[in-house]
């Protein structure tokens, strides 16, 4: 099995049954979760380059990408044009936060966390002594007879560490969310001017030699060992960003990537296909990607 494609499809159901309260079943799961995971694909493409008319303001009537991103989302973004045409006067629904839904909860809440699952299964099926580790706790915690539930996953601090470690080496958001200055200021001796575009290549940070020992190499014990988390102000482990513009959907990457790991590591064993060797090389992009994705063997437990 695809593991991305497997776990984007969970998570996808999970999306859409929060948002309007259904899923995607059957047979038309698989082709439907692969559409939308063309979409969101292609979404995230889409912001990892520059507009075109950033540099020639002349073609802003255009606006080449938002006609790409109108065309590619259409079904979607029907369901939300009905919404703002319908809704309340004194809470409306414009264009703009249409946008902003389209893009933090589809985008943000689907390709992050199963790419973010995908490598976290890489590095562990690398480290079989890992794989055992996680195994002893979850049989530990949830039984061999029974299967994971939400409130499992407070019991599991070798699969948390598993998840810190992941995000340290491989962010989801690699130059996180882009920020820009409402005026003028200086950073480290560097005049940042108001309205400018700045990226933080936190990717880089989480791998520095100065700050983290042997940072290539994937060692979940590091989390158990120490107070690194997500939710501080830590400027030297930060893959959700931090402060007032840290991720609004924490609470929910949190609960998806330690349920879907927790349940796939207790429920089955995993193995290469014969011939078959394991790469973790990563394909850059505002969100960051397997270069080669992970096709496993699980075998029932």
């Amino acid at each position: 099995m695809n593991v991305s494609e497997q776990t984007f499809l969970t998570i996808l159901n999970v999306m859409t049954s929060m948002l309007w309260g259904g899923t995607v079943k059957g047979e038309e799961r698989a082709s439907v979760g692969a559409e939308f995971r063309h979409v969101v694909t292609g979404i995230a493409q889409l912001v990892s380059i520059p507009n075109l008319t950033d540099f020639y303001p002349g073609l802003a009537w255009f606006d080449f990408q938002e006609m790409v991103l109108a065309k590619i989302a259409k079904t979607f973004l029907q369901v939300l044009l009905k919404l703002k045409d319908e809704a309340d006067p004194k809470i409306p629904l414009t264009m703009t936060d249409i946008k902003a839904l389209l893009m933090e909860m589809v985008l943000g809440g689907t390709g992050s966390t199963s790419n973010t699952i995908e490598f976290a299964m890489a590095e562990i099926m690398n480290k079989p002594d890992v794989l055992r580790k996680l195994q002893q706790e979850v049989d530990t915690v949830v039984g061999k007879d029974n299967i994971v539930e939400e409130s499992h996953i407070q019991q599991l601090p070798c699969i948390y560490a598993v998840m810190k470690e992941v995000l340290r080496m491989h962010p989801a958001t690699p130059l996180l969310v882009p920020h820009c200055p409402s005026e003028t200021v200086t950073v480290g001796g560097y005049t940042v001017p108001e309205g400018s575009r700045v990226f933080i290549n936190v990717w880089a940070i989480q791998r520095d030699t100065s700050i983290w020992k042997s940072p290539t190499e994937f060692c979940p014990e590091r989390f158990l060992e120490n107070k690194w988390d997500y939710s501080e102000n830590d400027f030297n482990y930060f893959p959700f960003g931090s402060g007032r513009r840290i991720c609004a959907g924490i609470a929910m990457a949190d609960r998806m990537f330690t349920y879907s790991l927790a349940s796939i590591i207790h429920s089955f064993d995993w193995k290469l296909p014969q011939g078959e060797t394991l790469d973790v090389t990563e394909k850059f992009s505002s969100i960051l990607k397997k270069k080669i994705p992970l096709v496993a063997l699980p075998t029932p437990r």
